[in-house]
């Protein structure tokens, strides 16, 4: 009685099937059984052992170090709760509370001179508008809405054309007064105008029109940009409108441009009345922090662009107010003999010209 022995089927393949997360490479010049294994590249996966070919992942998924499962994309904003983020918050109320502290000041010492000159109201108006300029910046942090894309570079440019118009006004104010101070001027007759009010309400009116038609007919919008980065995605507010947005900075520059051209001219007035260097140095440090604004604002993304902007919007305010005001608290607070009425009897004629 002969025993049968069991026959065991021959094995084909010279390669096992590859893991999870790996694809099969036919090696050249061998039987299709026999392949490499290769790790699948980054944005695709294999989720089934022997696979071929990887699959690619959706656009708001990304694929896992071990390329075997698609993993939803980090979506990154700039955050209250992290570094740059909270640091940013701390400095715009900081500078915003400093700011309110001038004003009270300001309006605490309101019959001394050195406030009654070149036109206590207008300097009230910038150190209103300078607190909403530091508060702006609130806006383009935290989670974007399609609200706040709205609204945010509309807030910032309105508060900031009421500080620049301001700032012009008073500049004017100052030249047109000693200017009128000489015999026979010309400018005399300019002096019971409304000079202030015109200039502030027709800078004013300029900026709502490009706020508002940009606002009509291309307004900002909320994006989520799924090619700035392969890892995340940029939750951000498109501009929509390059044309618009460039316009309202553009304007801006005008009126610090303008501001600075006057105030430049007249630096040779007399010192101890002369307002017009410390409005030529605010000019100077706006100027020069847009100009650097622009290529940096262009050649980042994300949150680190809004970032940007913010340090810009509380430099340039920052600029104005320690260059027009902190020289007269010091005045008002720690040095008043300077304030006294003997050393400003020159300039009565500019403490006369109200804004209405």
């Amino acid at each position: 009685m002969s025993i049968s022995m069991p026959v065991l089927a021959p094995e084909s393949a010279c390669s096992e099937n590859c893991p999870l997360g790996y694809r099969e490479a036919a090696q050249e010049g061998k039987p299709v059984c026999c392949f490499d294994c290769i790790l699948c590249p980054e944005g695709e996966i294999s989720n089934t052992t022997g696979m071929r070919n990887c699959l690619k992942c959706p656009e708001d998924h990304w694929s896992n170090p071990q390329r075997d499962e698609c993993i939803e994309k980090h979506v990154e904003f700039l955050r209250f709760e992290e570094t740059l983020g909270t640091v940013l918050v701390v400095v715009s109320l900081v500078l915003a509370l400093t700011t309110a502290s001038v004003l009270i000041v300001f309006l605490k010492h309101r019959e001394t001179q050195i406030v009654r000159a070149n036109n206590r109201t207008i300097s009230y108006l910038i150190l209103i508008s300078l607190i909403f300029c530091f508060i702006c910046p609130l806006l383009f942090i935290g989670r974007p809405e399609n609200r706040s894309c709205i609204f945010r570079q509309m807030v910032f440019g309105i508060v900031f054309s009421l500080c620049e118009s301001c700032i012009l006004a008073k500049t004017l104010i100052v030249v047109l007064a000693f200017k009128a101070r000489e015999p026979n001027s010309k400018y005399k007759r300019w002096l019971p105008v409304k000079i202030p009010s015109l200039i502030i309400i027709t800078c004013l009116s300029t900026q709502l029109f490009i706020c508002i038609t940009w606002l009509l007919f291309s307004p900002p919008f909320l994006e989520f940009n799924l090619n700035g980065s392969v890892e995340s995605i940029f939750l951000e507010c498109n501009e929509n409108s390059q044309t618009a947005f460039y316009c309202m900075l553009g304007f801006l520059g005008l009126l610090a441009c303008l501001s600075f051209v006057v105030a430049f001219k007249a630096r040779h007035l007399p010192d101890r009345f002369n307002e017009t260097k410390w409005i030529t140095f605010s000019m100077m440090i706006f100027l020069s922090v847009w100009s650097s604004f622009l290529p940096a604002y262009l050649s980042t993304k994300g949150k680190y662009m809004v970032a940007v902007e913010i340090f810009a919007i509380i430099s340039s305010s920052a600029g104005v107010l320690g260059c027009i005001f902190l020289p007269k608290c010091y005045i008002v607070i720690l040095n008043p003999k300077l304030n006294a009425g003997k050393q400003f009897t020159r300039i009565n004629q500019v403490s006369k010209i109200k804004i209405k």
